[in-house]
């Protein structure tokens, strides 16, 4: 088996996935309308995969779908709305097919102003909460002992976000509200929730690690950037990655026989890399989940679902 030190920062999807063949292989991807998410079903999707191709309207996951041009189921979920994820959630079952591999990859950045999603800050809605409520409506169809879910997070998520942490009385901003501390608050939760789930579905044999896609150059991420912001992300325009480049960790992660086995690990240029301490905290990541779980349960005016605990 290759070594995924073969592979690193300039590698792309394509790259990591080249004579692997999918075919029989279904795959989740949101935020597949550009960027990372689009890259990463493009490779999954030519190499063989059917790909359920997740973008925040109907219509823009059918345009994608098409520009992928490959087998591709196109579903609409806007994540900042719970009872959208949850109509998602129910067109995937429709499709009544077992799933290799759930690609949480949409976000946000950089919110001008403070917006409130049910109730938090809306970056922490769609980064996290949103993922958080259609990966778990959906892990009943991950295949045993096989199937993978990769939580995109960021560099954000590292030491700056520390002294950060999770921002437990501070999740509708009414304390403060700055925009990139809210979203490295967001990127903590992604992986802090990627480490919980390894946890929760180890027994089941599958793998849930989170990816680093770093800098990358033409994501969707940055619409919602300042003026200033935008003149600076112009000026590292040359030195950031290729949207391919970016999806490269996470279909090494999705499909590659090189991640293989390996669950509950912070990854970045398709290798494993040392992430946040915070997120060796088992008690913050459970602290976490059960926030996260009675969001939702009270925003769908449902009892909770709970995804059982490993001893």
């Amino acid at each position: 088996m290759r070594k995924s030190q073969v592979f690193g920062a300039r590698s792309t999807a394509d790259h990591v996935l080249a004579g692997i063949d999918l075919s029989g292989k279904h795959f989740l991807v949101t935020g597949s309308a550009s960027g990372i998410g689009q890259a990463t079903a493009s490779a999954l999707a030519a190499n063989g995969a059917h790909v359920i191709v997740i973008a925040r309207t109907l219509d823009a996951a059918r345009r994608s779908s098409q520009e992928i041009g490959y087998h591709c189921s196109p579903v609409g979920c806007d994540l900042g709305d719970l009872e959208s994820v949850a109509a998602a959630a129910a067109a995937v079952r429709q499709l009544e097919v077992p799933l290799d591999g759930i690609v949480a990859n949409a976000g946000i950045a950089n919110l001008g102003s403070l917006s409130i999603r049910h109730g938090v800050e809306q970056q922490f809605a769609v980064n996290h909460l949103g993922h958080f409520a259609l990966v778990n409506d959906l892990a009943s169809l991950l295949r045993e002992g096989t199937g993978r879910v990769v939580v995109v997070s960021s560099s954000a998520a590292g030491a700056r976000a520390a002294a950060d942490g999770i921002m437990f009385d501070n999740l509708a901003g009414q304390r403060f509200y700055k925009p990139d501390v809210f979203y490295r608050h967001s990127k903590l939760a992604n992986a802090l929730y990627a480490k919980e789930l390894s946890r929760r579905l180890g027994p089941r044999g599958i793998a849930v690690n989170t990816a680093d896609p770093g800098a990358v150059r033409g994501t969707a991420i940055a619409n919602h950037a300042s003026l200033a912001r935008r003149l600076a992300r112009l000026a590292a325009w040359p030195l950031r990655r290729s949207p391919a480049q970016g999806a490269a960790t996470v279909a090494l992660l999705a499909a590659s026989p090189n991640a293989a086995g390996v669950s509950g690990q912070y990854w970045r240029d398709c290798k494993m890399a040392p992430g946040n301490p915070l997120l060796d905290d088992a008690d913050l990541g459970l602290r976490l989940w059960g926030l996260s779980e009675a969001i939702i349960a009270q925003q769908r005016g449902r009892p909770r679902r709970a995804l059982a605990r490993a001893a």
